[in-house]
């Protein structure tokens, strides 16, 4: 396999608009290849996709999903006119969405979201736990970069693997991705909120089959 170097990724990237780690996902897959890179982006949609993120999306619609009597999601999810917030497939899209939110309980949309400090924090703790295992200073980097990539596959949104995917292949960018391929408008996640009964509560640490007891006098 050709080595992909960070001139080859920008190079894609310029050429495609794609963000970097489809750009060297891409270069990787093709065994560095510029013009099958090129084609392996487009044919994924995401060059497309990547093009149209600059144009401005403020039509969309809020989706919402209530699991049981326990956990509500409200989502927003943009796209560039009213009449693609009326289409079914953009709008199972969102209903999508709030799903994923209420069963993996993201904290962010995306990596950009999250602040530089606490992806800092979480780097040093990463490295702390490596080092105190004794791990070779040179592969420490490897290690906390791959600590790292599975930590914003869990609290983004956009990296987590798509619930309904049975495979766990297609993650959430994948399936927006995909979308805006097949409506031809910029779609974009803009924010979400998650409510959970009980959350940030005090729980008491009785236990309530022991209260039941005492209250009945049998303890």
């Amino acid at each position: 396999m050709a080595d992909v170097t960070t001139q080859m990724i920008k190079d894609l990237r310029e050429r495609t608009q794609a963000g970097m780690s489809d750009c060297k996902k891409a270069l990787a897959e093709c065994d560095g290849d510029m013009e099958k890179a090129v084609e392996y982006l487009r044919k994924k949609g995401i060059a497309q996709a990547a093009k149209k993120a600059t144009r401005i999306a403020s039509e969309g619609v809020i989706s919402s999903y209530i699991h049981g009597t326990r956990i509500g999601v409200l989502v927003e999810v943009n796209c560039e006119t009213d009449f693609v917030s009326r289409n079914p497939d953009f709008q199972q899209f969102a209903r999508e969405v709030a799903m994923q939110v209420a069963a993996m309980s993201p904290q962010y949309v995306s990596q950009e979201e999250i602040p530089g400090s606490v992806v800092e924090q979480e780097k040093a703790i990463r490295l702390e736990q490596a080092r105190l295992q004794k791990k070779p200073e040179p592969v420490l980097q490897k290690i906390v970069d791959g600590q790292m990539a599975k930590w914003f596959r869990e609290v983004c949104l956009l990296d987590q693997a798509w619930i309904k995917d049975p495979e766990g292949k297609k993650d959430i960018k994948s399936l927006l991705t995909d979308l805006i391929g097949k409506i031809g408008e910029n779609i974009k996640i803009r924010r979400f909120v998650r409510y959970e009964v009980g959350e940030g509560l005090t729980k008491r640490p009785d236990d309530f089959v022991e209260e039941v007891k005492r209250q009945a006098g049998q303890s």
